[in-house]
């Protein structure tokens, strides 16, 4: 007798991913679902819900069903509503940290409308390991609330997030897990003896002082003094290889084109290595799993040199920083209130201690796995659920 097979709409994930991040998140989430659906003994087909993005594919050899989320696909009969209709089910990652009020009025409309639909129509809906918050405006806290108790499962993927939601919806059953580009796939790529190998993942975005400029997220560090200066510093050592690795790759956004930005610097300091343009989130991760130490802004750069243990100083401008590692006692970060001192200091300390750095990653594996476990045993029993329906 044949599996059972059964629909998966994945909403707010990346077919294609300028940003390697989201591309982690949908490879990674894809490979849990999958598992999920080989431990239910199912067979899942899947269909990727978000916004258009020029970026390559956030999965090499990926070939799914998209839908592009526009205005018209919003309220047109034959989009979103139809596409609930014919999905079992609905696994929604909001972008990784979107669900929240921070951002402008229409994103949050996206963000929740393509939630609602769901719930609506009686598909379930699955908030997948993603941040939480903050919410601190009406009626957003009201909609958010709604949403999250509606949900048929909700996973905030850190502490910080968990804490969002209780204070937001108490009412609500909720499995704190770990974040899902933990499981990226990758290959390892052997280590350089020789000489120190140091990746830096310099932001486009902070570089050009967020979305607004100025210090729209209010650092007390400064975030492009504090990179050249780490740049001439390392120079100065001369006795490690420091290679730029953009993870965001987004011609088309110069504000936040972490690839543009490392051009510049490159430009300025021709002793840097700049690594071509990754074509996935599983090429960089596999680029970084060589390296001997990393320090970045962008969180799933971070994340891809953690979960293929590589020491690492992630340099922190929003709390899901401190969620993430913060859960894991990981305290080797950039805290979004040191000063230029601080920052840079913990940065070297972090490069001469790398030892002491490898040991506390390792330290924090298990729970890794425990999280991924819990989410993908939670899966399986969901699809298989909707699978005997």
């Amino acid at each position: 007798m044949p599996a059972a097979e059964i629909r998966v709409g994945l909403l707010w994930h990346a077919a294609n991913a300028s940003n390697l991040g989201m591309g982690a998140l949908t490879a990674g989430n894809l490979a849990l679902a999958r598992r999920a659906a080989t431990q239910a003994g199912i067979n899942a087909r899947f269909v990727i819900i978000s916004a258009r993005d020029p970026g390559p594919l956030a999965e090499p050899g990926l070939a799914l069903e998209q839908r592009d989320v526009t205005g018209r696909y919003m309220i047109d009969p034959r989009g979103l509503l139809a596409d609930a209709r014919a999905c079992d089910i609905m696994l929604d990652i909001s972008a990784g940290d979107s669900f929240t009020d921070i951002y402008p009025n229409k994103r949050f409309a996206y963000i929740t409308g393509t939630k609602i639909v769901p719930i609506l129509m009686g598909t379930p809906l699955v908030l997948s390991p993603q941040t939480i918050g903050p919410f601190s405006r009406q009626p957003h806290s009201a909609i958010a609330a709604w949403i999250c108790r509606k949900a048929r499962a909700v996973f905030p993927r850190d502490g910080l997030s968990m804490a969002a939601l209780q204070q937001l919806a108490p009412d609500v059953p909720a499995t704190q897990v770990v974040d899902v580009a933990f499981a990226l796939p990758f290959t390892r790529r052997a280590k350089t003896p020789e000489r120190l190998q140091i990746g830096l993942n310099v932001s486009g975005l902070l570089m050009n002082g967020g979305y607004a400029g100025g210090n729209q997220y209010g650092l007390g560090y400064d975030y492009a003094a504090l990179t050249r200066r780490l740049i001439e510093t390392l120079l100065a050592r001369g006795d490690c290889d420091i290679h730029l690795v953009p993870h965001v790759i987004a011609p088309h956004m110069p504000n936040d084109d972490d690839a543009a930005a490392s051009d510049r610097l490159k430009a300025q300091y021709p002793a840097l290595h700049r690594h071509p343009d990754f074509q996935s989130a599983s090429a960089a991760k596999s680029f970084i799993s060589g390296l001997d130490f990393l320090t970045g802004a962008r969180m799933h750069a971070t994340i891809g040199a953690f979960s293929s243990g590589v020491p690492v100083v992630p340099i922190s401008y929003s709390r899901k920083f401190e969620g993430l590692f913060g859960g894991f006692g990981y305290d080797w970060l950039v805290r979004r209130d040191m000063d230029d001192e601080a920052a840079l200091a913990q940065i070297l300390t972090g490069i001469d201690r790398r030892a002491e750095l490898a040991t506390a990653i390792a330290a924090a594996q298990p729970r890794i796995n425990a999280g991924l476990k819990t989410y993908v045993d939670a899966l399986a029993g969901l699809f298989a659920s909707i699978a005997r329906r």
